[in-house]
């Protein structure tokens, strides 16, 4: 039985599909509206690890801890969720300490200087979740369906334009957000990935560096994820052959099977970096909209932390 008013949420990315799920399964009446689905949006191109980075906001370590405790459940079954509980290494080139959410993790340990790679001079192991995104994204949105929810490509070009009669807009449309919103402090960040066949790959690598581009290489099974693409200020979604280059020569320097290994595909998507995450109720005139926007790098990451907060945002409004 659904209760209080209707929701409509606006984006179907990883944050809108998380928080219509957990809307719905609350018992709420809920539409998602998106102008892209599935496999089209920037989730899709994501790599995806578990881990709080660039997220200058304190409330995202506890709702990305709550996201770990659900994500990690979803490991029991990684051929249906896309979730695997992954043990792997991040290493920086210059002295560092570890991030102190890190050290919390399981199987947290300092690297032995011998078990680091060339020019990197500390580093750390640690498990952490990786996730499919293509595998996940199919789980989320089964997930969805089973609860009812209607799900429309629509475009839209005004918040006001989402709601029918009194209902409550989840405004979850990542990048997009600041044409909506008129948020100036969103910055559209361009990242390509290339997809691999896994040579063999069971741990991750991870490149601790915030300030330039850091690489990663995250196994997905049968695939192998290599990640370091950051171009803030680009909307541009066409895969760039220098990039894919650079990604491969890269990771190949830590692990020199990547070098050789068949390349499966090519996945841009536009990274909502602020500040800070933007979560929040405004009212509108007569509309009653909560925000979901902002994540940066840690849309997986916060995503059912942040949805279950929306959820109690939402009952707040609905009572």
């Amino acid at each position: 039985m659904h209760t209080g008013r209707g929701v409509v949420v606006v984006g179907a990315g990883v944050s809108g599909l998380t928080t219509a799920i957990c809307l719905a399964e609350a018992g709420h009446r809920v539409t998602v509206r998106a102008a892209e689905l599935d496999l089209d949006t920037t989730s899709f191109a994501a790599g995806a690890i578990w881990g709080p980075y660039l997220a200058k906001d304190k409330r995202i370590f506890p709702w990305s801890d709550e996201t770990r405790q659900i994500l990690l459940e979803l490991t029991a079954d990684p051929a249906t969720t896309g979730v695997r509980d992954g043990h792997g290494l991040e290493a920086a080139r210059t002295p560092v300490d570890p991030p102190a959410w890190m050290t919390a993790l399981p199987g947290f340990r300092p690297a032995a200087a011998e078990e680091l790679p060339d020019g990197f001079v500390v580093g750390w192991w640690y498990s952490a979740p990786l996730v499919d995104m293509p595998v996940y994204l199919r789980y989320l949105r089964g997930r969805l369906d089973a609860t009812g929810t209607p799900v429309e490509r629509r475009a839209v070009d005004a918040l006001a334009e989402a709601a029918e009669g009194d209902e409550i807009v989840v405004n979850c449309t990542g990048v997009y957000a600041g044409k909506l919103t008129g948020d100036e402090s969103l910055v559209p960040t361009r990242g390509q990935i290339v997809v691999v066949e896994n040579p063999g790959i069971e741990r991750f690598f991870c490149e601790h560096d915030e300030s330039a581009l850091p690489i990663a290489y995250l196994p997905h099974g049968p695939s192998l994820a290599l990640c370091g693409s950051i171009e803030p200020g680009r909307w541009d979604r066409e895969p760039n052959p220098d990039v894919s280059a650079r990604l491969i020569r890269m990771c190949a320097t830590i692990d020199p099977r990547v070098a050789t290994a068949k390349v499966l595909d090519h996945r841009v998507g536009i990274r909502p970096y602020r500040p800070t995450v933007r979560l929040e109720h405004e009212r509108i005139g007569r509309l009653d909209v909560v925000h979901n926007y902002g994540h940066g790098g840690a849309g997986v990451t916060a995503s059912w932390g942040c949805a279950n907060a929306v959820v109690r945002i939402v009952a707040g409004l609905s009572s």
